[in-house]
């Protein structure tokens, strides 16, 4: 059972209460992308079983009215066993999803997975006419380089910051330089891609920028957030935005948490007060 502490970032762990969830953010307008919770198995039958996981997933969020979509870790699926069993697990799931009408996101982990993860987005994009994105991270130096490459791609890209603690040889360091690296990003994107940004942020300055960049260059975009940080604002910005909230959920709770409370000191004082109340 999930902690009271923990629900704020955690849709539960199963599928019907992230579901659940999922119909109280379509009553606020906000769209859903389903997260089950997983990562880093290095055998196959765990990455086996989540892909398999992922398809009744889809499924059932087809038989649905909801705005709702779901989101992979490529290490939760394979990527750690072998990139082929990625690639069959992922095909799996893209195949499925494309049956059902179904959006399918890549999440990005550490710099190690990033050429695996673009080559087989693209792979899946072009397959599937847009019906798949992926996650790129600004505070990356070569992230320049992959947004050139990918704005003729069909599909989305979500712009984040990047959470993972990569090497200072290939990462930008320090947040003013890396919310540099993110305005650079986006300016990019805005200016070369037809479609499909998506702005992973909750930073108010680069909603701002977001929307500054679309008033100049008429480009759709979207914005991401995560469930449990800034969601009074995730409801006012749908009211004139398209916002999607990525909503985690299942039984692997515990990393996830503590990574959220980790991020931000404003989380660390919402889970610190819970303790106390």
């Amino acid at each position: 059972m999930i902690p009271p502490i923990a629900r704020r970032f955690v849709a539960g762990e199963h599928e019907a209460t992230a579901l659940e969830h999922a119909r109280r953010l379509d009553e606020r307008s906000v769209g859903t992308i389903l997260n089950l919770l997983g990562e880093h198995y290095d055998e196959r039958p765990p990455a086996d079983a989540d892909a398999d996981t992922y398809c009744r997933l889809i499924d059932d969020v087809a038989a649905t009215d909801l705005r709702a979509c779901v989101s992979i870790k490529p290490s939760q699926i394979g990527l750690d066993v072998s990139e082929a069993a990625f690639r069959e697990n992922l095909a799996r799931i893209t195949e499925r999803a494309a049956a059902a009408d179904v959006f399918v996101w890549l999440d990005m982990e550490d710099h190690t997975t990033t050429d695996a993860t673009l080559d087989a987005f693209e792979a899946e994009t072009r397959a599937h006419d847009g019906g798949v994105g992926v996650c790129v991270q600004a505070n990356l130096e070569r992230t320049a380089a992959d947004v050139e490459r990918l704005a003729p791609l069909p599909g989305k890209v979500r712009l984040v910051k990047g959470a993972y603690d990569e090497p200072a040889a290939i990462a930008y360091q320090g947040r003013e330089r890396v919310d540099q690296a993110y305005r650079d990003r986006l300016a990019t994107m805005f200016r070369e891609f037809d479609a499909g940004i998506a702005v992973g942020s909750h930073d108010p300055a680069m909603i701002e920028l977001a929307r500054d960049l679309h008033a100049e260059h008429g480009t759709a975009f979207e914005i991401q957030m995560l469930m449990g940080v800034r969601e009074d604002a995730q409801t006012d910005l749908a009211d004139a935005y398209d916002v999607w909230q990525y909503v985690p959920y299942g039984s692997k709770w515990l990393s996830y948490f503590y990574r959220r409370v980790a991020e931000r000191r404003a989380n660390l004082t919402f889970a610190l007060r819970a303790i106390v109340n």
